[in-house]
């Protein structure tokens, strides 16, 4: 499992060849690519905000993986998009997307936008993405990435994600202001027994500017054995070179 990092949010996770672009918001100090560089299978988008739908509209076509408000809202917005299920997916579910496995989960935010609906996008999510079906038995040769999308620290973390999600790496929110901060963040790192910590969503406008080495600082001070691997945009973390198995 390959991940790359685009800035902000935006990530693009490569499962056994299967490629999934997180969150495409390629308007960011972080990355010099061009969004139409990249020809993913599928766009998953954590909730409406700009600042994470704002390239959508370069994959039209492309099957979207979110909640079926957000899925109305960029099709009525941005062009012709396939849902994943036909109705795009929703908090607690996994889905099977060719070589990956996505599972929903809750993140604490907002997610405010007009649809028929109404003025809401639905509940905004994060990401568990793993090259096995997650089940409650522990399976220690999976490769798992946490995608924690725009949260605060809530307990399902702790409580779900952690226990029976077991992912390897994690990729948490730094900025402060609109989620988690590094104390926060590194709470959630903690709570999820992460190998490794992916700062995130950081550095991209003045309210959410952070020196990620405060947040590694942060990580040792809870007592967490997670390493902090703080990635240049455009970088790329091999999760499957990092775990020895």
């Amino acid at each position: 499992m390959k991940l790359t990092w685009y800035g902000h949010s935006t990530w693009l996770v490569d499962v056994d060849g299967t490629e999934l672009l997180i969150d495409p918001f390629f308007d960011n100090p972080k990355t010099d690519t061009d969004p139409e560089e990249l020809d993913p299978d599928y766009v998953l988008l954590t909730h409406g905000h700009a600042d994470h739908i704002g390239d959508v509209d370069r994959y039209e076509g492309t099957k979207l993986v979110a909640t079926p408000e957000v899925v109305e809202y960029c099709r009525d917005e941005f062009g012709d998009y396939e849902a994943v299920g036909g109705m795009g997916m929703n908090l607690g579910g996994t889905v099977e997307l060719d070589d990956a496995f996505v599972t929903m989960v809750r993140a604490d935010h907002t997610n405010g936008m007009e649809t028929s609906y109404g003025t809401s996008g639905g509940m905004p999510a994060g990401f568990v993405i793993s090259d096995t079906k997650p089940t409650q038995v522990s399976d220690q040769e999976s490769r798992t990435f946490y995608h924690a999308g725009d949260t605060s620290l809530q307990t399902e973390m702790r409580d779900v994600i952690g226990p029976f999600l077991e992912p390897d790496v994690a990729a948490v929110p730094i900025g402060d202001h609109f989620t988690m901060g590094p104390w926060q963040a590194a709470v959630a790192v903690d709570w999820v027994d992460a190998d490794y910590a992916l700062p995130m969503h950081y550095d991209t406008f003045p309210p959410i500017e952070q020196d990620p080495d405060d947040f590694r600082r942060e990580v040792e001070a809870t007592g967490s054995d997670a390493e902090v691997t703080v990635l240049d945009g455009d970088e790329t973390f091999d999760l499957g070179e990092e775990l020895d198995y």
